[in-house]
């Protein structure tokens, strides 16, 4: 016999437990992510094989088959992963030719940006930004209750290193003697796809403050800071799995730290925040780079020819990209109507509502034939088809 239950409405209203949400979070604008393909489709109308997504800079090309196999293969889902990721930092360590001892792995580098906050950063604390750029730097800030400095990028998107440097220099003198402790960059940037310089960056390590440098689409860049680790006790290089290995969904990245800012880190991340699942394929996916670089060169060479097309068309403005993405300025015409029109035409790309942006959309470098069906729809577009 089943006894009823009898439930009683709580006497404590909702409105007294929202008060005792953190006020920074209660002020703060929620993340806008990439809308799920599953939901797109639905939306759209059209079978995913129909859709031509081109708004997440994720590869077309995906995975190693390698990774693939070593996860049909691994047989140990059931036991909690190595907290201290002993086989996936030492073929790390090969792979960038840098010590174990200074990489840390990550649920993707989202996760590492989080704990690099969480390390440096108490309510009041000021971080540099640098927009436009990644949105989860500021996010993360407002997370820990700190405060951003803004100092926008160049109309050309490169760092404007003399506006940083005046900012701590003013800050120095000021009475409250608050001092920005992190900056944060991305190179090559997100969304324009620029390259920060050597010159700009040895620049901004002369200065008294934390740089973190997200090297995300490094592999398409051709170059890379993480060496410089070593020799610059402020610097942090962040990379993922995400863009050139093809495992977005698997949520792996790492972080290369000097010695006296990791041995904090280890004392504050989560015991066992990279799954198994993501670490097989880190791991097989490294032992499988060829592959991969094979799959960065089509992507690299598809660019060229994605921003050839993209310039032939009046409306557009493409910047140069050393990334996987290519961002363009939408000219006599409305960016966000143009964004929306490609998606009638199941092509979808990235369109920001933010300053400096507002005219601008984002395409990602997909396979040949993603690039036609994009050329295609562009000139349907164009002609009010």
């Amino acid at each position: 016999m089943t006894k009823e239950i009898t439930y009683i409405k709580s006497p404590v209203a909702p409105g007294m437990v929202e008060r005792l949400v953190r006020r920074e979070i209660a002020a703060m604008e929620p993340y806008t992510p990439i809308m799920p393909f599953e939901v797109l489709s639905q939306r759209l109308g059209l079978p995913p094989e129909a859709i031509v997504k081109l708004d997440a800079n994720e590869n077309p090309y995906g995975p190693s088959p390698r990774a693939v196999e070593a996860l049909a293969r691994y047989r140990y889902f059931h036991i909690y992963p190595d907290p201290e990721q002993h086989a996936l930092r030492e073929a790390l360590s090969a792979y960038l030719g840098m010590p174990k001892t200074m990489i840390m792995a990550g649920a993707g580098a989202d996760e590492l940006i989080d704990l690099i906050m969480r390390l440096f950063i108490e309510p009041g604390d000021r971080v540099i930004n640098c927009p436009p750029t990644f949105g989860m730097y500021e996010f993360d800030v407002a997370l820990q209750g700190g405060q951003v400095i803004m100092v926008p990028r160049r109309d050309d998107f490169g760092v404007d290193v003399d506006a940083i440097e005046a900012v701590i220099q003013r800050s120095g003198r000021s009475h409250t003697g608050v001092r920005p402790k992190l900056l944060f960059l991305a190179s090559p940037n997100n969304p324009d796809g620029s390259l920060l310089s050597d010159e700009a960056l040895r620049r901004l390590l002369r200065l008294p403050i934390v740089i973190v440098l997200d090297e995300a689409y490094a592999e398409f860049a051709g170059q890379s800071m993480v060496r410089w680790v070593r020799d610059y006790p402020n610097l942090i290089v962040l990379r993922t799995f995400s863009k050139w290995a093809g495992l977005a969904g698997l949520r792996v990245g790492y972080g290369v730290f000097p010695e006296n800012i990791i041995r904090h880190l280890w004392k504050i991340k989560q015991p066992y925040n990279v799954s198994v699942a993501a670490t097989v394929a880190a791991i097989a996916s490294l032992e499988d780079a060829e592959y991969l670089r094979a799959n960065v060169a089509k992507i690299i060479a598809e660019r060229e020819r994605l921003m050839r097309i993209l310039a032939g068309f009046d409306f557009l403005r493409p910047y140069p990209s050393y990334a996987n993405f290519i961002l363009c300025r939408v000219v006599g015409w409305d960016a966000w109507a143009s964004k929306e029109a490609l998606e009638v035409h199941g092509v979808l790309v990235r369109y920001y509502r933010k300053p400096g942006l507002t005219d601008c959309i984002r395409v990602s470098v997909g396979k040949p034939e993603q690039t036609e069906r994009l050329a295609e729809a562009l000139t349907r577009v164009a002609r009010g088809v």
